[in-house]
């Protein structure tokens, strides 16, 4: 389909990638493009391929998918990159998620929550399974994290656009703001709630009930 989602497969066994097309090509919006075994090798390809979404793993021999995550955003890769693995603790996830992660599930997800994943977070969504999620929510209360009672009804406006994975540019268009007015509202919320990025503060929206 010339619409449908471009998949780039990164993992370093074999078995895993061959398991992931042999499902994601039976999907009619998903077009699996390309594979690749290591971190090193998929930004290559991702590079040659310009996937939309990047399906990797965190622990590969040699250049793991933090390391590639960060090479990407240093190449400016536009692919949203979903993290598929079997490793979720907290010193793994939020590495992964600093450097750029658009969405982190385990290995044995559904295979139709998935496709679905692959498609959330193709949308600009920001997605995360729930142990994931409570890790992230864990530390987040370990850092304080401030009251929503200190946020303006704008920066309210503004967090709840965050938590549905919307960009600044987005947002600006959305609220009617130019984008430089949006990235001073963003770094206010990140303040006064005492977060580090857009990701604590999607989840601390959807914690608190702002993101409806």
């Amino acid at each position: 389909m010339a619409d449908a989602i471009r998949v780039l497969l990164v993992d370093d066994h074999q078995v895993v990638r061959r398991g992931l097309r042999t499902f994601l090509e039976v999907q009619d919006d998903i077009d699996v493009v390309g594979e690749a075994a290591d971190g090193a090798a998929g930004v290559e390809l991702a590079g040659e391929l310009r996937p939309d979404v990047i399906l990797m793993d965190v622990k590969m021999p040699g250049t793991d998918g933090v390391e590639a995550l960060r090479r990407l955003g240093e190449l400016g890769n536009a692919a949203r990159v979903l993290i598929v693995t079997s490793f979720t603790e907290r010193r793994t996830v939020v590495p992964a998620l600093r450097a750029g992660a658009a969405g982190y599930v385990h290995k044995d997800i559904d295979p139709d929550a998935l496709a679905g994943a692959i498609r959330s977070v193709h949308a600009g969504h920001v997605l995360l399974q729930s142990e994931v999620a409570d890790a992230l929510l864990a530390q987040e209360e370990s850092g304080g994290g401030g009251r929503t009672g200190s946020l303006t009804d704008r920066e309210r406006e503004v967090l709840a656009l965050i938590a549905r994975g919307r960009s600044n540019r987005e947002i600006a268009r959305a609220l009617v703001l130019s984008e430089k007015t949006v990235k001073t509202h963003v770094s206010n919320i990140l303040m006064k709630l005492d977060l580090a990025d857009r990701t604590q503060a999607a989840l601390w929206a959807v914690r608190h009930g702002i993101s409806d």
